[in-house]
């Protein structure tokens, strides 16, 4: 449902950032060690502040999902009310 404020009420499919997350998180990894046992260094730093990047997505995403049904409804929570003000 619509309402022309999502900015403010919309939510995140924090399941699947979870999931994205821990599967970038592996990659960065990979990429790291892979292209710092290569010796190159310069897609080895960029490989590892990708992966400084999605650990904290990755916190971020745990802590939200850790907080409750407010950050991850289910099934059986209705959509935000629209604002009253809307024009």
């Amino acid at each position: 449902m619509r309402t022309g404020s999502e900015p403010r009420t919309a939510r995140s499919a924090l399941r699947a950032r979870f999931w994205l997350s821990l599967w970038g998180l592996v990659w960065a990894l990979f990429g790291t060690v892979a292209f710092a046992i290569a010796g190159r260094s310069g897609w080895a730093i960029a490989c590892g502040v990708l992966l400084l990047i999605v650990t904290i997505d990755l916190a971020v995403v745990l802590r939200h999902i850790r907080q409750g049904p407010h950050y991850q409804p289910g099934r059986d929570i209705p959509p935000y009310r629209p604002p009253d003000g809307r024009p």
